[in-house]
């Protein structure tokens, strides 16, 4: 039996084509086969990059059959690489079902690391980053989506959402009957030329979506922050110390205001934490 061949996942631009890494664009030209989400698009991708690579098309209604032929080219010697419209593969994109048969058949998997619309929004998003917890779309009937909002908006993390122009408000109204004070940050056309960032609470948002309906246009990355108690009770007890430590020479509000500058960390947060702390 011959050597297996290795199949590959490709991150691609999410807008900006030279967001793509040398060692992609080696992969991409050096393989048997592409599998690409959709073909057309991939083709922009790789024409701008002198790219003749054969494309078989894996998307979400063909991926279980498309998968097999796949799976059987790797397992004769070749190489493929799988892409998906943009960004990492897999993430709210088709590729489980055969990277999941790839492991079960013992082929090598290797990711080939780059952009990530979630990642992206979540670096310049301004929302906590220690802990985030990404849930791609939700749900499209309200019943659902609404429980899926109301569990979500429990966790002591960032939640990271994907959502479409047609449902961006419908999301803002249902986080807003949940929390109307939750921080939230949109994120669009990431980096594109017109690329945006929203931060304000769900109500602010809707308000500024419905005031501009452009802006309404494209997919959304949505950014929800966790919790403010939540948030006060993750507070290291490093910051709690340094509080009580600045609170031997200044009141405690004033001790809490001096840390909350150094940190980031709101005052009331700190306020509050330092109290519930004494208390243990």
């Amino acid at each position: 039996m011959g050597q297996q061949g290795i199949f590959y996942i490709v991150a691609t631009p999410i807008g900006n084509l030279d967001d793509i890494s040398q060692r992609a664009l080696k992969i991409l030209q050096e393989v048997d086969v592409i599998a690409a989400e959709d073909t057309r698009h991939t083709r922009k991708l790789l024409d701008a990059y002198q790219i003749s690579t054969k494309m078989v098309s894996l998307h979400e209604h063909n991926e279980t059959e498309r998968a097999q032929m796949l799976i059987d080219k790797m397992l004769a010697g070749d190489n493929v690489a799988l892409v998906s419209d943009a960004g990492t593969p897999l993430i709210s994109d088709p590729g489980y079902v055969i990277v999941n048969q790839a492991r079960q058949q013992s082929i090598q998997v290797v990711p080939i690391p780059g952009a990530c619309a979630a990642i992206a929004a979540l670096s310049a998003g301004g929302l906590p980053t220690d802990r985030f917890l990404f849930a791609g779309f939700l749900p499209q009937k309200s019943g659902p989506r609404q429980q899926s909002v109301a569990e979500l908006m429990k966790q002591a993390a960032t939640t990271v959402l994907y959502e479409s122009p047609r449902r961006i408000i419908d999301l803002l109204e249902a986080i807003q009957a949940v929390d109307a004070q939750r921080s939230v940050c949109l994120a669009k056309e990431l980096t594109k030329s017109f690329e945006r960032f929203l931060p304000g609470t769900p109500g602010e948002l809707i308000e500024v979506l419905q005031q501009d309906p452009d802006l309404q246009r494209g997919e959304w990355v949505v950014l929800i922050a966790p919790p403010e108690k939540q948030r006060e009770s993750s507070l290291g007890a490093e910051i709690l110390e340094a509080v009580e430590i600045a609170a031997d020479a200044l009141p405690l509000k004033k001790a809490c205001e001096v840390v909350a500058k150094i940190t980031g960390h709101k005052k009331n947060q700190l306020y509050q934490a330092v109290l519930e702390y004494r208390e243990k």
